[in-house]
Order: C-alpha cells, then sequence, then structure tokens
C-alpha cells in the first residue's frame, strides 16, 4: 500500500518596510504576471528554506488586524477548502 504524503501550510513573514509618498496599496504592482509571481517565488523558495519547500506569496499591503483572515483565505485557496 502506498503512504500518503501529508503537507502542512505554514504562514510566515519576510518583515519588511517600503518608503513611499503615495498610498500603501498605490504602491503594489497590479499587473505582475502568473511567470513572475512563479520566479519570485521559486527564488524565495531556493534562498530562504531548504529542499522541498514550495511558497506561494499573496502580494498585498495587508493592515495587521486583518492579517489571520488573509492567511486563512489563501490557505483555503492552496487546499481548496470550502469548494464543493
Amino acid at each position: 500500500m502506498e503512504e500518503e504524503n501529508r503537507y502542512n501550510a505554514v504562514p510566515f513573514s519576510i518583515v519588511g518596510f517600503f518608503v513611499t509618498d503615495r498610498d500603501p496599496e498605490e504602491s503594489i504592482r497590479n499587473d505582475v504576471t502568473p511567470e513572475e509571481l512563479e520566479k519570485l517565488q521559486e527564488l524565495i523558495g531556493r534562498f530562504l528554506f531548504k529542499e522541498d519547500i514550495r511558497v506561494v506569496l499573496y502580494p498585498s499591503v495587508v493592515p495587521p488586524e486583518s492579517a489571520g483572515d488573509v492567511v486563512k483565505e489563501l490557505e483555503d485557496l492552496i487546499f481548496g477548502e470550502g469548494e464543493e
């Protein structure tokens, strides 16, 4: 019998800041292509983590009080929770 792999989605953050004289939401590109996002995810996965770690990013400005909801939404998106 084949053993089933079990995966966990573990939220992580890269703490930093950016400086702008515009509204923060106006500073994030909204034209990032799927290929660019995939490349960024691959780079972060390769440079920050050990082998066989897949990184999924959600590029947006998230107010601290909403961070938990956004993480849950991303987890549902990745693992298909809530789909009928």
